[in-house]
């Protein structure tokens, strides 16, 4: 919401939001997603609840612009956006008018505090930003023929926090590859490719490498998932 400023006139406000390059930047950003999605869902809720000060999209844009400059605390993202007013109205913002601040209205109490910030990401509702996603996925396939029909796939071994990979536990059937390992049951028993050591004397002798409880991360573009993985 643009305020009735006493310093500058609609058109001025318009102009300067239409020429911050910060502001420009986030509206390309935030126009790659649907926000109908969000105005349906504020209009389902206020029918049985009182009309919050802040819409919920200055949330969730509030949040993303938190991600996308990767900030970790909410105390910086209110830092960053009161260096940034113009952006706070453009984020959407309840403005308190005040004559005596930069373009007329008080930025410290057009920003939620970082108390209800943090309650607010908290308690966000978790199928609307799905929604959110989906569609936007949705629109990019729309504009990508093919995009989404190739899975990617990201393999990594992580050693299992079990005694199969203490070397100094015995263990009768430590290579078993049936087994499965009681501290980590998700798990499947693998083991690393086999290496040469050089000894001091200049002869080498074969190592095996420790039983593995392998896990596999498979992600697709938006829900990485834990597999069970056989053996290596």
């Amino acid at each position: 919401m643009i305020p009735v400023s006493h310093l500058f006139d609609q058109t001025i406000l318009t102009a300067l939001l239409d020429h911050d390059p910060v502001v420009q930047d986030y509206r390309q950003f935030f126009a790659l997603l649907d926000w109908s999605l969000v105005e349906q869902w504020e209009r389902q809720c206020s029918s049985h609840r009182r009309p919050p000060l802040h819409p919920e999209t200055a949330y969730i844009e509030a949040f993303l612009v938190r991600i996308r400059e990767g900030l970790i605390y909410s105390t910086q993202l209110r830092h960053i956006l009161l260096k940034h007013p113009l952006l706070i109205m453009e984020l959407g913002f309840h403005l308190e008018l005040d004559p005596l601040a930069p373009y007329d209205f008080d930025a410290h109490k057009a920003l939620p505090s970082r108390y209800w910030f943090g309650e607010k990401l908290r308690t966000l509702d978790a199928s609307l930003l799905q929604q959110l996603l989906q569609a936007t996925v949705k629109a990019l396939q729309a504009q990508i023929p093919g995009l989404g029909e190739t899975v990617a796939f990201d393999v990594k071994h992580i050693y299992s926090w079990v005694k199969e990979n203490n070397l100094h536990a015995y263990i009768t059937e430590r290579f078993d590859k049936q087994q499965v390992l009681a501290g980590d049951p998700d798990c499947r028993l693998g083991v690393k490719r086999s290496t040469n050591q050089e000894q001091t004397d200049g002869t080498t002798k074969e190592k095996k490498g420790a039983a593995l409880g392998l896990r596999v991360w498979r992600g697709r573009y938006h829900h990485p998932r834990l597999r069970r993985c056989g053996p290596d």
